[in-house]
């Protein structure tokens, strides 16, 4: 997977020092195997009890908001509860053939607190699934970086992942 763009755009920005200093170590990591990009985006406000009403019409703002940075061709994938569960090493394999298939880019979709709006899960190429349990988002975006980082590990060959 040399030479290949990676993408994570979130909906929500990270506030912890330890979260922040924790997805830096693994981008600076990933800046070795790609070109590392990531984009925070505002999640939209809402109030304490909001509608489903209220929480689909912020979902469709977040969801316009991440397709207005969307590469072109590039190879989407959304984390969401709903998507496949795979090993590390399935990953990686399935991110080593996307290149061989034309694709320079790959873009990471994590939406907000209140999930992602279908639209842009149709638009994924695979909607992947941390786990079947539930984690603070943004241990999930750190999370998310280091299995970025293994599957390159995995990749190469190293004893990185063991």
């Amino acid at each position: 997977m040399k030479g290949i763009s990676v993408h994570l755009i979130c909906v929500g920005k990270l506030k912890e020092k330890f979260y922040i200093d924790a997805a830096a170590e693994y981008a600076k990591r990933l800046s070795a195997y790609c070109k590392f990009q990531l984009t925070e985006l505002p999640e939209e406000r809402l109030p304490a009890n909001p509608s489903q009403a209220q929480i689909d019409a912020a979902l469709e703002k977040e969801a316009q908001a991440v397709e207005a940075r969307l590469p072109r061709g590039a190879a989407v994938v959304a984390l969401c509860v709903e998507g496949e569960l795979l090993s590390s090493e399935r990953l990686a394999q399935r991110l080593e053939r996307w290149p061989g298939e034309g694709i320079s880019t790959l873009v990471f979709l994590m939406g907000s607190s209140y999930g992602m709006h279908p639209g842009l899960k149709k638009q994924a190429r695979l909607r992947l699934s941390m786990s079947p349990m539930t984690f603070p988002h943004h241990l999930a975006r750190v999370m998310l970086l280091e299995q970025l980082y293994r599957c390159f590990k995995i990749q190469e060959g190293s004893g990185y992942h063991k």
